[in-house]
């Protein structure tokens, strides 16, 4: 016999695609045709041979895909063991009262020498073999296969959205990105499939006890009916040949029963096989087989007891614990030999010089956003996230608030933050921080509110306002109750909004300042000739305009600016004195922004005496502060807080007026801990506005 022609032959049939096909007509042919004894071992031995391969292979593969094919598998095994059970009673029933061989020697074999020819004992045999297949191992698999399916099925938004996650960052490219993806898929529809052949083994068990009992009934009824034989001869020519034919369908399904079992009950994330999965966590730890030594040596003492056997097993148990401990013994001198070279190579490796260049030294982000994995979602367009187009809205308002166009926001994934963190920088220096819940939404107190909500108690990141995480359910009660309701892009977004105005000056540079004053050429080129470089240098004029944002003072009145400049830039070059000039020709603006168009302007003022003492202090310091008193400063700033307050219960605008003199100091000297406080000059406010004096500090009652 050929072997390689015969192997030729059924690779030509697998690549024509007719093994299915053939398959099909052979089971087709066991369930009609009757075949004869050397044929029908044939085929059992084929089918015990094949059952044997699934559990080896099963046993050897490190992870469930690479066995795809295994739910299918079980359904052709148990179609083919099913087939077996039809031809095989075929020719029990038709040749059974020639002798113990008609059915087949392999059916003969295990139902006289297996059970020694005693039908009873076969009876127990099977019956025995039935409750470990039925009641143990199949419904046990059956159970953890339907576990496993749900599982997996919740678990895959999860393990996408990883995917999602390390494709974003960096870690993964598309290729590996689409692979992994499709392992989840494949996972799912492994485990699901699963959960449905586990029906498959059940039912072949449950088949197997009706075809035994049936083979049986029928057998005797043949030999007795129709043979002539007695009842007596008849069982014992029939029963046995029954009993033999369910053990030799038995033994392949509990085989593919364990099979099935081993690959649903496995840990999916090992990359062993199981064979060593089990050596090397159950025979790994010495300890465990010292103290279970002792426990037989113990045993193995007592009178009575088969002392041979147990002392035996209690040394061997010593000496498997003595080469494992040796074993993890040259296992950790291998590691202390690699560590020592692997020091060994770093440590040349850091006495090389290496040349460096300029690619080296990277450039700060101007404007940075780092978020954790969990946060990649928002800024994921593909994902649905919103926070991209809410940063380019930031940006685009602004843009047209301050006058000068906002860097771009540079976003990245840091896996050094908690997975719901984000971390806001300017030049490199963190300046905001905040931990948000990216499933949920934030209800803010706005200062009234009419009840309470459950959920997280949080602060709002951006003005420290008391805040409440709240389901996205839970979003219209919260409306009624006074709050004001916000999902997690938007809190991002008005973070950010709020630094990048409060710190407007940083991010202005010449480039800025150099661009404006491009753009305002196109419209008055005289005035900027006039202006930089004749009247004032570049840097004096971006120290003005940063003096002004940081004062959160627009700069869209570009040419009013210029103009200023261009006039009082004779006379001097103090970027105070010149930032001073030019929030006096922006008065009306400056004004409008705060108060809007309404006539009269309630504000607040200093008393004379107090006044008069900050121009004395502000003229005899040296270093541009006032020398005052610590407790005088204290109670000015606790009454300035306190009429601030008052203003802004009332809904006004709160304005401190005061001599231009001190007004820079005194707008610093606010800016952080009275935020909502404006101070202005006297001669900042426009002609055609009035003045109320609401509450004057210092003033003695």
């Amino acid at each position: 016999m050929d072997f390689k022609k015969i192997i030729n032959t059924l690779k030509t049939i697998s690549a024509m695609g007719l093994g299915a096909p053939l398959l099909i007509v052979m089971l087709l042919a066991l369930l009609i045709l009757p075949l004869p004894p050397f044929v029908l071992d044939l085929f059992f031995t084929f089918n015990i041979a094949f059952s044997l391969i699934i559990l080896l292979v099963v046993i050897y593969t490190t992870k469930p895909l690479e066995f795809a094919a295994f739910p299918t598998v079980i359904l052709v095994a148990t179609l083919l063991r099913l087939a077996l059970n039809v031809a095989s009673t075929r020719v029990v029933l038709l040749k059974g009262h020639e002798g113990g061989d008609a059915a087949g020697k392999v059916i003969e074999a295990f139902g006289s020498f297996v059970i020694g020819g005693n039908f009873a004992v076969g009876i127990v045999v099977f019956a025995i073999l039935v409750v470990i297949n039925f009641v143990v191992v199949t419904k046990g698999a059956g159970r953890v296969a339907e576990v496993s399916a749900r599982f997996t099925l919740d678990a895959m938004p999860g393990k996408q959205m990883a995917i999602d996650a390390d494709l974003n960052s960096g870690l993964i490219n598309q290729e590996e990105a689409r692979s992994r993806r499709e392992d989840v898929a494949a996972e799912a529809d492994f485990y699901g499939s699963m959960d449905g052949a586990s029906k498959f083994v059940r039912g072949d068990a449950v088949a197997g006890i009706i075809i035994l009992f049936v083979n049986m009934i029928g057998g005797l009824a043949i030999g007795v009916g129709q043979h002539g034989m007695s009842f007596a001869n008849a069982g014992n020519v029939y029963v046995l040949l029954a009993i033999g034919d369910g053990l030799v369908a038995q033994i392949p399904s509990l085989l593919l029963s364990v099979a099935s079992a081993m690959v649903v009950t496995r840990v999916r994330g090992s990359k062993q096989d199981i064979g060593k999965q089990v050596s090397s966590q159950l025979f790994e730890d010495p300890r465990t087989l010292l103290v279970t030594a002792a426990v037989m040596g113990l045993l193995g003492i007592i009178p009575g007891m088969p002392n041979l056997v147990f002392i035996l097993l209690a040394l061997s148990l010593v000496g498997a614990a003595y080469l494992v401990n040796r074993r993890h013994q040259r296992e950790e001198e291998n590691v202390l030999e690699l560590a020592n070279v692997v020091n060994t190579q770093q440590q040349l490796a850091k006495s090389e010089v290496k040349e460096l260049g300029w690619d080296d030294v990277m450039p700060v982000d101007i404007i940075g956003l780092e978020v954790g994995y969990r946060l990649i979602p928002l800024v994921d367009k593909n994902q649905g996230g919103q926070l991209m187009t809410r940063i380019k809205g930031v940006r685009k308002k602004l843009s047209q608030e301050l006058g000068f166009l906002i860097p771009s926001v540079h976003i990245r994934d840091n896996l050094d933050l908690s997975p719901t963190e984000y971390r806001i920088s300017l030049m490199g220096v963190n300046v905001g921080e905040a931990d948000i819940m990216p499933d949920k939404e934030m209800a803010i107190n706005p200062g009234r509110v009419f009840g309470s909500l459950p959920g997280v108690a949080c602060k709002d990141p951006a003005f420290g306002l008391e805040a409440v995480w709240i389901d996205a359910g839970q979003r219209d009660h919260a409306q009624t109750l006074g709050y004001t309701v916000v999902d997690p892009s938007t809190v991002v977004a008005t973070h950010l909004s709020h630094i990048l105005q409060t710190n407007a000056h940083e991010l202005f540079g010449y480039e800025e300042a150099q661009q404006l004053l491009d753009n305002l050429s196109k419209l008055v080129p005289k005035l900027v000739e006039d202006l930089v470089p004749k009247t004032l240098p570049l840097g004096v004029v971006v120290k003005v305009l940063q003096n002004l944002l940081w004062e959160r003072i627009s700069i869209r009145d570009m040419r009013t600016i210029a103009e200023t400049l261009a006039e009082y830039g004779s006379k001097s070059q103090d970027p105070d004195i010149l930032t001073s000039t030019v929030r006096v020709a922006l008065g009306r603006s400056i004004v409008h922004d705060i108060c809007g168009a309404q006539v009269e302007i309630p504000v607040i003022t200093l008393d004379s005496g107090l006044e008069q003492i900050l121009h004395k202090s502000l003229q005899t310091a040296s270093d541009g502060g006032a020398g005052l008193e610590p407790g005088l400063a204290e109670q000015m700033h606790k009454s300035l807080e306190e009429s601030a307050q008052k203003m802004e219960i009332e809904g006004q605008a709160a304005i401190l007026l005061v001599s231009a003199f001190i007004r820079p100091w005194l707008a610093r000297f606010v800016r952080f801990s009275i935020p909502g406080l404006q101070v202005l000059a006297y001669s900042e406010i426009p002609q055609d506005r009035r003045i109320k004096v609401i509450s004057t500090v210092g003033q003695r009652t």
